[in-house]
């Protein structure tokens, strides 16, 4: 999957708390504006913007569609605390107590103390728990232990000892640790391990299970933690019988719901087995799911549902529950299934070695999409492109599905502030053609980065999975693999052959982008002395630092330095497509070939350290314009319109709130919280 510099959306409906599901149609405090007068940002604190957006093409849809997509999206908030306590074992404990004291506080809303401990409370929503969505540091509170205290006596809220000080001591100060020197599981307060077992406890304990020749291997870990027992390590299953029983078996009720108004039966058979999966916990069943989840390509309807990505694993092993359920774009997705039809095209002309390429690509199936709801990991910030399943082998025999969250990108462009492009763009015609054309660029990007990256490229035979040749690295390297590849066919002249762009001013405009935002940009969402720990924003310095510096002899980008301002131009865009080219054939045959010190080095050399005195001109600079770096989303809201026990029609309304949307989730999600 892939989630870029622009970090949504959850439909939401009464389902009563740790008791049978119901479609009562309570629902929290919600606007009906008109769209024309929709309001796309709603307030912004610390260095997070809360945005909104919209649902188009949701009155085409017949009835039948309309119960499926809120079917859909009941089950992915019935698993919201998941994700919660995958990524901290207090996070649950402390949101908890944390929401009590909104809700029944009565004291002084006036006071400094106040204002900050609602910024501490609105920042952890944010985050699904106390450590930062992309940095993965804890949040330190504005306010003190003194002043907690009294508000938690003031409200009856209650918060163990430990919970208590882990807010403002210096334990578990990552939740996920990439730091080569250290023990990556004692490192991360990720709740993915017991916090005492050791990264070569967990290696050794897999290492006994996997068969590096087998050419189709089930995805070891990915369902279960991993907890030091009477008898040894052993793991425990995420399942309906299992840890997180109660959240999945609401997910389970609202998937069998889904399953009666499928739209075909290859999409019934992908629900069916998917409801298997979290009974059993079984990963062939998985498996199974994920092949007859990628054939099921004639519906509108669409989902992702489960334990999925594993960027919060500092092992790689253990996935992030999450959910995605979406409506397709037919006429953006008709115009871009080009890609999916010249897929061969673009792998055989990679400029990968022969031996690393594909000799036959799988249907990648190309969607563009509007998100009807999202939950767990994906929200509030949220991904605008999606490319599953992960298992290099499904990918290989089966092929993937590849989708551009439409509506989001939309919602992002809406938002966007006035005056801040013009102060990192160097050039006048740099300015031009990035107002012309970025819009467009950064959409091909994110399509040829789904649909042609994470689909090409294989495995050399008797090389395990990257999770474990590659190890923490992994994620990294993937992600600039795939970046490479949409890099290296933007500037190509097939993409003009296609439709897809008009000129090449497409592709230097990307380029230009990519470069200004990988040498500098992303350094805002950093804090002084902060190294980069984040995956992509990993991967993108890594590309860019790595480009500056190949290309340094020709000075094919160029550092300039204007009335104190810095400022990286690219001179020469067809050499920075060919060094693109060279890193992308590097890149891939450590993929291939699992060559972890040389990615390690990559990693090590280009991507984690920060200038210094770049990154301090760099906040300097975009202080004035008073624009959060991170963006996330208030959901829009379901609401099934009844007759008797009978849904008559499900409409949408868009809330306006994001505590009242935050205190909702957590009163009517809240299956995990006793």
């Amino acid at each position: 999957m892939k989630k870029l510099s622009l970090i949504a959306g959850v439909c939401m409906l009464f389902a009563a708390c740790n008791s049978a599901p119901n479609e009562e149609t309570e629902t929290a405090k919600t606007t009906e504006e008109p769209m024309e007068d929709f309001k796309w940002t709603n307030e912004q604190f610390a260095d997070l913007r809360i945005l909104r957006f919209q649902i188009p093409g949701w009155e085409e849809l017949d009835l039948r569609q309309k119960k499926l997509v809120y079917y859909l999206t009941q089950a992915g908030l019935s698993g919201r605390d998941i994700t919660w306590d995958q990524f901290y074992r207090h996070n649950l404990e402390i949101r908890r107590a944390l929401e009590t004291i909104v809700k029944e506080y009565k004291g002084d809303k006036d006071s400094k103390d106040w204002e900050n401990f609602m910024v501490y409370m609105k920042r952890v929503w944010f985050s699904n728990g106390i450590h930062h969505h992309y940095s993965n540091i804890k949040f330190k509170p504005g306010f003190d232990r003194t002043y907690l205290k009294g508000l938690l006596e003031e409200t009856g809220a209650s918060m163990s000892p430990e919970a208590f000080e882990v807010i403002f001591n210096d334990r578990d100060m990552k939740k996920v640790s990439k730091d080569p020197k250290e023990d990556l599981l004692l490192a991360s307060a990720v709740n993915f391990y017991d916090p005492d077992i050791t990264e070569q406890e967990a290696v050794d304990f897999y290492a006994e299970k996997i068969d590096k020749n087998d050419p189709r291997p089930i995805s070891y870990g990915l369902n279960s933690k991993l907890v030091r027992a009477a008898n040894g390590i052993e793991e425990r299953k995420w399942t309906a019988d299992g840890m997180y029983g109660k959240a999945i078996t609401q997910i389970i009720y609202w998937l069998e719901k889904a399953k009666t108004v499928a739209e075909n039966e290859q999409q019934a058979k992908a629900l069916d087995l998917l409801i298997e999966y979290y009974r059993t916990g079984d990963l062939e069943t998985w498996d199974a799911y994920n092949i007859a989840w990628v054939n099921d390509t004639a519906g509108d309807i669409d989902y992702i549902n489960s334990f999925i990505e594993v960027y919060d694993d500092p092992l790689g092993y253990k996935a992030t529950y999450e959910t995605v359920v979406q409506i397709k774009d037919f006429d953006a997705s008709r115009k871009m299934a080009v890609l999916s039809d010249n897929i061969k095209f673009f792998e055989d002309h990679s400029p990968i070695m022969d031996a690393h390429k594909k000799p036959d690509v799988k249907g990648v199936s190309y969607k563009m999409v509007s998100v009807a709801g999202e939950a767990g990991a994906t929200t509030p910030a949220t991904p605008i492109g999606v490319n599953l399943p992960n298992a290099n082998w499904i990918r290989t025999e089966h092929g993937s599905k590849s989708v551009s969250l439409a509506n989001i990108e939309n919602a992002y462009e809406h938002a966007r502030g006035e005056g801040f492009l013009e102060e990192f763009v160097f050039s006048t015609e740099e300015l031009e053609r990035a107002k012309k054309h970025g819009e467009v660029a950064s959409k091909m990007h994110t399509a040829l980065h789904e649909v042609v990256g994470h689909a090409s490229g294989r495995l050399n035979p008797g090389i395990g999975t990257p999770k474990e040749t590659l190890k923490n690295y992994a994620s990294t390297l993937e992600e600039g693999r795939a970046d490479l590849v949409a890099l290296y066919y933007l500037m190509d002249p097939k993409l003009i052959e296609l439709g897809l762009v008009e000129s090449n001013e497409v592709g230097k405009a990307e380029y230009d982008s990519y470069i200004r935002n990988g040498m500098m940009l992303q350094l805002r969402r950093l804090q002084p002395g902060e190294v980069i720990e984040e995956d992509h924003m990993r991967n993108r310095q890594l590309v860019a630092a790595w480009a500056y510096e190949m290309g340094k002899e020709q000075n094919v980008i160029e550092k300039k330095v204007l009335d104190g301002k810095t400022y990286f131009v690219v001179n020469d865009y067809a050499a920075l497509r060919t060094i693109f080219g060279r890193q992308l054939r590097e890149i891939q045959r450590i993929k291939s070939e699992g060559d972890y010190a040389a990615g390690r080095d990559l990693v090590e050399k280009y991507g984690v350290q920060v200038d210094a005195g770049l990154h301090k001109e760099v906040l300097a600079r975009a202080e004035k314009f008073n624009l959060a770096p991170y963006q996330g989303f208030i959901q829009p809201v379901l609401v099934p319109v009844t007759e008797g026990e009978e849904i008559t029609d499900v409409r949408v309304e868009y809330p306006d709130n994001f505590t009242d949307q935050m205190l909702w989730f957590g009163e009517k999600y809240s299956f995990l919280s006793e």
